[in-house]
Formats: C-alpha cells, sequence, structure tokens
C-alpha cells in the first residue's frame, strides 16, 4: 500500500485500530510531505524511516532521535515509538514498512544458502535479525533504490507486485546495514558477545545524540550519563569503535552541516558558524581549513567540493567492504 499523505491521528473518527492493522497485512510506504504530524504511541512492524526535507523526530526507548536528510533509522518489529514533525518546520518523510511473514522470508533468502534453501524453504524456525536502533548515513546506492521505488509507484499507481519486488531488493540494504552493525561490534574492546552488544547500543545512544543536538554544547558528563557508560569507558569504547573521541566526532558533524550550507545557501559564514553550533569565527575556520583544505569562503566558490563521511569509520579497509560482499550485492534493483 503506497501512500502520499500522513496520517493525522488527532482527526475526529480516526480509526487507529484500522490504521494499524494495515502494518500485520500488507506492506506499507509513506512518502508525503506534511506541515506537522504527531503520533504519541506506534507499534509497527520492521520499517525504515528516512526524509527528504526537514526533520522527523522520533522517541525510542525514552530517547529523542532526530531524522534529518541524508539519515536513516531501522525500527525493529514489534518497537514501541512515538513520532513527530514539528508545527511550522514541514518534513517530507519516506517510510517503508515490512509486513513480518515477508520481511522474515527476505532475510531467509538472503542469509542462507541456496542448497538449504531448497531442502527448507520455509525454515519457520529462522528468526529475523535484530537490528541495532540507531541513525545511519543514506549511501548512494540506497538512495537511488528509495528513488526508483518512488518512481515506479509515480509512475504505475499502488500496485502491490511492484511494491513486494522492489522491496524484496529494499531488504538487501537492511541485511548490509546489519553486517556493517556487526563490523562496529567487533571494534568493542570487550572479551563477552554480550558485553560487546550492550556496550555497542550504548554508544549508538551517544553517537546518535551528538547528530541530534549537534547544534547544542557538547557536556561530556552529561553525554555518558545519558548513555550510561562511565566518561573514561565512553571516549576510549567510542575512538576504538569509530575512530575519533565524542568531541572530534561532534567537530566532524558540525563541519559537515556547515559545508551543506556554504554549498547550498547563500547565508554568511558567521552565520553559519552560531548555526553549527561554533562560538568562535575564527576557530571555526581554522577548523574548516584543516578538515576541507580550503577557507570556508574559498569551498563556497570551489566547483570540487566534496564531503566526508560522518558515520564510517575511516580506519576500516576493504575487511568491512568484503562483509557485505556476496549474496545481498548480486542482485540489482529491478526497473
Amino acid at each position: 500500500m503506497y501512500f502520499t499523505k500522513l496520517p493525522d491521528h488527532t482527526a475526529p473518527g480516526f480509526d487507529e485500530r484500522k490504521h494499524f492493522s494495515r502494518f500485520s497485512e500488507h506492506n506499507v510506504i509513506f512518502n508525503a510531505f506534511s506541515p506537522e504530524s504527531c503520533c504519541d504511541k506506534h507499534v509497527g512492524c520492521l520499517s525504515l524511516k528516512t526524509v527528504l526535507s526537514g526533520e522527523e523526530w522520533y522517541g525510542v526507548d525514552g530517547r529523542q532521535v532526530a531524522i534529518r536528510p541524508g539519515q536513516f533509522l531501522i525500527l525493529n518489529d514489534n518497537q514501541d515509538y512515538s513520532c513527530g514533525i514539528h508545527k511550522g518546520d514541514g518534513a517530507r518523510v519516506l517510510s517503508v514498512f515490512f509486513q513480518k511473514e515477508f520481511a522474515a522470508s527476505g532475510f531467509l533468502d538472503m542469509l542462507r544458502r541456496e542448497d538449504q534453501l531448497l531442502d527448507d524453504p520455509a525454515d519457520l524456525q529462522h528468526k529475523t535479525p535484530e537490528f541495532f536502533q540507531t541513525l545511519h548515513a543514506v549511501e548512494p546506492d540506497l538512495m537511488k533504490s528509495l528513488s526508483s521505488l518512488v518512481t515506479r509507484f509515480e509512475t504505475y499507481g499502488d500496485d502491490p507486485n511492484r511494491m513486494d519486488e522492489g522491496l524484496v531488493f529494499l531488504l538487501q540494504h537492511l541485511v548490509r546495514t546489519y553486517r556493517l552493525d556487526s563490523q562496529y561490534l567487533r571494534q568493542v574492546d570487550a572479551v563477552k558477545p554480550s558485553t560487546k552488544k550492550e556496550i555497542y547500543k550504548r554508544l549508538c545512544i551517544a553517537r546518535d545524540i551528538l547528530h541530534t543536538f549537534f547544534q547544542e554544547p557538547l557536556d561530556l558528563s552529561d553525554l555518558s550519563a545519558r548513555a550510561c557508560l562511565s566518561l573514561p569507558q565512553l571516549i576510549r569504547q567510542f575512538k576504538s569503535v569509530f575512530g575519533r573521541t565524542p568531541y572530534q566526532y561532534l567537530i566532524d558533524i558540525r563541519l559537515r552541516h556547515a559545508a551543506e550550507l556554504l554549498k547550498e545557501s547563500s547565508a554568511p559564514v558567521r552565520e553559519i558558524t552560531w548555526h553549527c553550533g561554533f562560538n568562535d569565527a575564527s576557530a571555526f575556520g581554522r577548523a574548516f581549513k584543516s578538515a576541507y583544505g580550503i577557507p570556508p569562503e574559498q569551498f563556497r566558490h570551489s566547483p570540487h567540493r566534496s564531503f566526508p563521511a560522518l558515520f564510517n569509520k575511516t580506519t576500516f579497509d576493504s575487511t568491512a567492504v568484503s562483509l557485505v560482499a556476496g549474496k545481498c550485492e548480486q542482485n540489482p534493483i529491478p526497473t
């Protein structure tokens, strides 16, 4: 089912039960612009959330996460959450909900060998992967797949067969995300797998806070408390997993947003400085030149402008690439 308008949960007579029943029966996509929205409680199936403009806020496990262009969030099946777009801000959201049995069947196909699928094509005992519910970067191939999917609906209408075919291949991107998170997980400095997993979850909370509230002053003590890690443990493990300390990572986020504003707006450099969380224009200029090789004003007018990745650990090499190679890379999205 394909919708170009978000539901208004506050509308008189809105049937919550009927609305939520769709997610247990069908794959569902919302591709809509909304000036504001609010859903205080949602229990959905496995889903991928992103925005094409503006920002959408999610409440997950007692924390607030803002999704902005270039980011996506995966929520697991039966996860309670809230979501909303602040009044007056407006956002174009793209949310994909995978029906439970459909997703399980897709993951089974991607995570087992062909001979195993022939021997037991149903495999009711196979479990759907549990994803880390954290922000990830929308890589170009994922954006291409999402754009292709939306184009087909805009061209041919709401065709469930086309949706199912497209979503089978979109699940490949979720598998890739799962495997990359597994690579990050291995970088946690701990022995027990259960300890590694718990520490990585808490590191993701800290990283999401940095992305969500990058414009605000950083208090490392507060960050460590919200992530439920001691300050030394947060700094040490964050650097081990993400290749940078929390403060270094925050500076990278701010510089990336500044670079985007320099490219996309005519706002004065001083205004961009404050907007991106820097207190001093001179310090911002030095940090920007150190990261991009040229001063902000020169970068604005340069025909060759590139942006470093905000999510990928810079020290990752071909090992990370090899994890996502293989079966989930072999089938392109059909056109």
